[in-house]
């Protein structure tokens, strides 16, 4: 028994030699880290099982951020219908602003909004193309068939038999005075229905009012601003200086084609709407600075009774020599008075005109539909009278530009 003890005593001494304390000490480590595995398996369930019982809710980056938050965007309608409301022809396959349909005032409201102005429907003579007798918006002239010659393009203004003009006929009474007279005519209308409808709520009816010819919804808009009592004028494309990169779109007048493609390109424009007094320039430096090119223009419009209303710098075009040649009815603007789009340059262009026009006793502006514009020129326009002056559509002061 006794030898019996040794012999178990040594074995066991044998075993704490084989296996040395650090190396016993790493696998009960082992050992307790597997045991508590199991628990936590058992407790909270593996990670694909369901949800995270916990997380952090760290702020996305602002690029991240902006994508998880905003509703995906709504597709964009664009112009599909390829004849104008007036029958009058193709319009453009590339319009130069596509933009989507203005709300029905119904959808705004039903929004929380504010309704916007939208145009009535047009006279059933206007939207079909068939002008056999004068059609009206409330009081204003819209279309005279006297006054319109059918081509294939559509409906294209000419001076009647009885020697009555689209200027005259289509422009609103003035009241005869001797104060010194302010024309102002806004260009840019018709593009965006939202500058648009601004405009026609905003600005005062004498000031004229000047649209694009490349909406779909173009004489919805024209007829509503005849109603309102405005002055209309049709913007015709002409090149610029620096064409192509300015382009004013399809159907534009340039220098350097024939006197029959332009011609051609002219009438195009000329037939999008009905109810205009005149026409202006939608930019067009170069093309009314070439005399070559502007003189057959400014005669085949002065045979239709058109105004011509110059937009451009006076010191870069030849329309005033042009236009005397031909005798061609014509107003010469003197300055844009948002060249520079403040109010304080805006305001400060505003009563530059008006000393021009009590030295001369007449003067006509530009400006564009920006906000800021509408604004300042419907502030402006409220205190004109008690200035001294008279605000007046573009073609009364055209006997007095001549």
């Amino acid at each position: 028994m006794a030898a019996q003890g040794i012999a178990d005593n040594l074995a066991a001494g044998a075993i704490r030699r084989d296996f040395p304390p650090a190396i016993l000490l790493a696998f009960l480590a082992s050992l307790s880290a597997f045991v508590l595995l199991l628990v936590g398996i058992a407790l909270f369930g593996r990670a694909s099982d369901g949800e995270p019982v916990a997380g952090l809710d760290l702020p996305l980056p602002p690029l991240h951020r902006a994508a998880a938050t905003q509703p995906p965007s709504q597709p964009i309608r664009r112009v599909v219908q390829n004849t104008n409301l007036i029958g009058a022809g193709p319009t453009p396959a590339t319009p130069p602003l596509a933009r989507p349909a203005p709300p029905s005032p119904a959808t705004t409201a039903s929004a929380g909004a504010p309704p916007s102005l939208s145009p009535p429907p047009l006279p059933p003579a206007i939207v079909t193309g068939r002008i056999d007798k004068p059609v009206y918006d409330g009081r204003a002239l819209i279309a005279d068939p006297a006054l319109t010659e059918a081509t294939a393009d559509g409906p294209l203004p000419r001076i009647g038999d009885d020697g009555r003009t689209p200027m005259t006929a289509y422009a609103p009474p003035v009241s005869a005075g001797s104060r010194p007279r302010v024309a102002l005519v806004m260009s840019g209308l018709g593009m965006s229905a939202r500058q648009t409808a601004a405009a026609l709520e905003k600005l005062p009816p004498q000031v004229t009012l000047a649209f694009a010819p490349y909406s779909d919804d173009v004489q919805h808009w024209v007829s509503e601003a005849r109603r309102l009592g405005h002055e209309v004028l049709l913007e015709i494309p002409m090149e610029p200086f620096d064409f192509p990169d300015s382009d004013p779109g399809p159907h534009t007048l340039r220098a350097a084609v024939s006197e029959e493609t332009n011609t051609e390109r002219l009438t195009w424009s000329l037939t999008r709407f009905t109810g205009y007094a005149g026409i202006t320039n939608l930019l067009g430096g170069r093309f009314l600075a070439d005399a070559d090119s502007l003189a057959p223009v400014m005669k085949f419009l002065a045979r239709r009774g058109l105004l011509f209303f110059d937009s451009s710098p006076e010191s870069r075009s030849v329309a005033p020599d042009v236009a005397r040649q031909v005798s061609a009815p014509y107003v010469q603007s003197a300055l844009a008075v948002d060249a520079i789009q403040t109010a304080m340059e805006i305001d400060a262009r505003l009563s530059a005109l008006e000393t021009r026009a009590r030295t001369a006793s007449s003067a006509a502006g530009t400006g564009f539909v920006y906000p800021v514009t509408v604004e300042r020129v419907a502030a402006w326009a409220n205190g004109l009278p008690g200035r001294g002056f008279v605000l007046v559509p573009a073609s009364a002061i055209v006997s007095r530009t001549k």
